[in-house]
């Protein structure tokens, strides 16, 4: 329990950059939907780039994040060695990656279809690069439990970014207007969407002077044998994430490719926008990772480790689950925070189906430790893989006729093919007792909540009534299976109330 207590401990500090700072980041959402509407399509520009972006994140790590702690906790191996060389290692390869999109810009950008702003593509290649590298001075927070440090700079970009892009698309707009010869000389109208792609540029490259010490406090050393065993660790990663994340950007990248409709960047902003709503699992997942890669390799030598590993299940699932039914008790008021545009409502029954997809990705996630800890990472290739190619296939099928809907069920095909052999192959290679009737019994419980809450009900103040009750009666429920009591008594001031 002690050590369950660290873990929910460290996830709580890196909730406070993940959670709550991509929520406040999500505020870009109903910004940049209130100034680019659903027709114009800027939206969805945003999102595919974004989508590249992430593909390319993970090309550029190739999972040496990953095998940076698992080398790192290994007694034969010097910990300040493998950080160095892993350093290097990435800075390197995220150099090479620039220097040949400036080489080919031209033609990538073309490809892309964004040939008349070429500006998008650079602009994103150097960031994408310096967040491929960021990633090993943020890992090295983790490996030395220095949760502050990391949060503390993922808010710092956070906010900085927020507060450029309120200024670029708010404030500079309003006085231009009245102002053009002063405010011209900051702000230029005709770049619309690409100040967006110019302030994550600035953000990213400011944020990695913040990682002075951890650059230049350590003493390099590479070492060519380790690297090898490194890569060949690493590789499967790559390809496992490769794999996740085109589970997760797949149908951004190639919509316009695959639905010829006229109205594809309509369509394509609008399933974007709204699909930001989901993402709450995702953060929740997001922030559960950080905390938890570290904590299962420094724990695989302990005797309990599985079963502290098949309780960590627990919770996350009826965490997650409990998450899936507040995001839709109180969808409309989501909706109307996040989505200022009236035009993007019409997308909302995604949401449901798209965190459906998310739960299924933070579950294979916690499975996927097993493959790792006995050094057979080639499993996890081939679970995200044989998913991916289920995705890729829903996607072609029926996007062309479904649109959107298919991008949706097309990722819970996916995950769920992924979660689904990872669990089955696991148990045979490295066995953990899940609780898995009572796992089950929550998904059911879910399912039968979800579904009253999709009961008609017209009034907007009555719905919200209804599904918090609905709501409230599944934390109920909880309180009561899990036996929180004697641990909420011990609370500051409401403990009270629980004894």
């Amino acid at each position: 329990m002690a050590n369950l207590k660290t873990l929910a401990k460290d996830t709580a500090i890196y909730g406070l950059s993940s959670i709550i700072g991509r929520f406040l980041n999500y505020l870009l959402v109903p910004l940049y939907t209130a100034k680019m509407s659903a027709e114009s399509g800027g939206y969805g520009v945003i999102t595919n780039v974004y989508a590249y972006t992430a593909l390319l994140l993970v090309i550029l790590t190739y999972g040496m994040e990953t095998t940076y702690f698992r080398f790192a906790n290994k007694s034969e191996e010097n910990p300040n060695t493998v950080y160095s060389t892993t350093l290097m290692t990435v800075g390197s390869t995220s150099l090479l990656f620039v220097l040949l999109v400036l080489a080919f810009l031209p033609g990538i950008s073309g490809w892309m279809g964004y040939s008349a702003h070429p500006e998008y593509v650079w602009t994103m290649a150097i960031v994408v690069a310096l967040d491929a590298f960021q990633c090993i001075p943020f890992a090295y927070l983790r490996y030395q439990r220095r949760p502050w440090k990391f949060a503390a700079l993922k808010l710092l970009f956070i906010f900085l970014n927020i507060g450029l892009n309120l200024l670029y698309f708010v404030v500079l707009p309003a006085l231009y207007k009245s102002h053009p010869d002063i405010i011209g000389k900051i702000y230029d109208p005709s770049v619309g969407v690409g100040y967006a792609f110019f302030i994550n540029l600035f953000c990213t490259g400011l944020v990695t002077f913040f990682f002075w010490k951890e650059l230049t406090g350590i003493k390099y050393k590479f070492d060519w044998s380790l690297l090898k065993r490194m890569l060949k660790y690493a590789w499967p990663i790559l390809v496992l994430g490769i794999a996740g994340i085109l589970n997760q950007t797949f149908d951004k990248m190639f919509f316009p490719k695959i639905y010829k409709q006229a109205d594809v960047q309509t369509q394509l902003a609008i399933y974007g926008a709204v699909v930001k709503i989901a993402m709450i699992m995702a953060l929740i997942t997001q922030a559960f990772r950080f905390a938890y890669e570290p904590f299962v390799f420094g724990k695989s030598k302990d005797k309990d480790s599985r079963e502290t590993y098949a309780q960590a299940m627990r919770y996350f699932v009826i965490f997650t689950l409990l998450a899936f039914l507040a995001v839709i008790a109180w969808i409309d008021v989501l909706k109307i925070l996040f989505l200022r545009n009236e035009d993007y409502w019409v997308g909302l029954k995604v949401v449901p189906i798209v965190m459906a997809a998310e739960i299924m990705m933070g579950i294979y996630f916690n499975l996927s430790f097993w493959y790792k800890l006995i050094d057979k990472t080639i499993w996890g290739a081939w679970f995200s893989g044989i998913g991916c190619a289920v995705l890729i296939l829903v996607n072609v099928i029926f996007v062309p006729k479904y649109g959107y809907m298919a991008c949706a069920w097309g990722g819970v095909a996916g995950y769920g093919t992924a979660m689904v052999l990872s669990y089955l192959v696991g148990q045979k290679y490295y066995p953990i007792r899940y609780p898995m009737r009572d796992i089950a019994l929550y998904a059911v419980v879910t399912v039968i909540l979800f579904a009253a809450m999709m009961l008609p009900v017209e009034n907007m103040w009555l719905k919200l009534a209804y599904r918090t009750v609905l709501l409230l009666l599944f934390m109920g429920f909880i309180y009561r299976k899990e036996h929180l009591a004697p641990m909420l008594a011990k609370l500051p001031v409401v403990g009270r109330y629980f004894k």
